[in-house]
């Protein structure tokens, strides 16, 4: 019965946060269609970058915009759902997530759910297009396990950025003014993402790559789906781990979290 009020209670913010945000349809179609330029940027880059060159670190336009597609819906998909919560140093440094501990709500569902940008389905929705035409124009070899890891990667992405945008935010438990250092893992992962992991080098590729993870969002999905083998040599398994190293950041990022709001202390107001 619990579980069932709690549910409700979250879906109760979730309407109330619709309603509002829709109640003003000529700036919410605004904010639409403005909200899609960060992620149509991310696109052009690339673009530009193949009018001075054939390949990118040995990937064609198709296969590289792959990878962008798979990119782009992910971090976009994470950033609807979960990126509001850079907004977490506020509540600590105000005092305000005394009143959303106070409440039977678990409190990172609270902070996503009070003020979900939905202006930022756009950019969910123009990343799915990328990724779609990409695939298209990839002339993919199609096999069942290459449909469910079409599906299933840009969900993986999301969940593992995700879970770097509330690791992100955590430490504002601990460092209020953590934002910048946030946002290089968070947006400067996303950048990470956009290209092949075979134009960086040395120990930044070790470390964004392999060490953090961020090669499994995009650049090893679209190596199993365009059946390329990996030019810096792990095996094709490789491509398919994007579900598995998501579940590993989620879990990290959860036990994270609740550190960190264990470590938080009231202000007292």
């Amino acid at each position: 019965m619990v579980e069932g009020g709690a549910g409700r209670a979250y879906l109760a913010l979730l309407r109330g946060q619709v309603r509002a945000q829709a109640s003003y349809r000529v700036s919410f179609v605004v904010d639409l269609l403005s909200n899609v330029g960060a992620t149509v940027f991310d696109v052009l880059s690339v673009l530009v970058l193949f009018r001075v060159t054939r390949d990118l670190a040995g990937f064609g336009l198709a296969e590289a915009m792959v990878m962008v597609g798979l990119s782009a819906a992910a971090f976009a998909t994470a950033d609807l759902a979960v990126g509001n919560i850079e907004r977490v140093k506020h509540y600590v440094r105000t005092g305000l997530f005394d009143a959303v501990l106070v409440r039977p709500l678990g409190s990172l569902p609270q902070l996503l759910l009070m003020d979900l940008p939905l202006r930022k389905v756009s950019r969910v929705i123009f990343g799915v297009v990328v990724l779609v035409v990409a695939l298209v124009a990839a002339d993919v070899d199609w096999t069942p396990g290459r449909v469910a890891l079409a599906v299933v990667a840009p969900l993986a992405g999301a969940v593992f950025f995700g879970s770097i945008f509330v690791i992100g935010a955590s430490v504002a438990f601990w460092w209020i003014e953590s934002g910048e250092i946030a946002n290089a893992f968070t947006y400067g992962g996303r950048d990470f993402t956009s290209y092949p992991v075979t134009v960086y080098s040395g120990w930044f590729r070790r470390l964004f790559a392999y060490g953090l993870g961020f090669a499994f969002v995009a650049y090893y999905p679209a190596l199993a789906l365009l059946g390329r083998t990996d030019p810096l040599g792990l095996p094709v398994w490789v491509g398919w781990a994007a579900p598995g190293v998501a579940v590993v950041a989620a879990t990290v990022a959860a036990v994270v979290w609740r550190v960190g709001v264990r470590h938080y202390r009231s202000t007292g107001s």
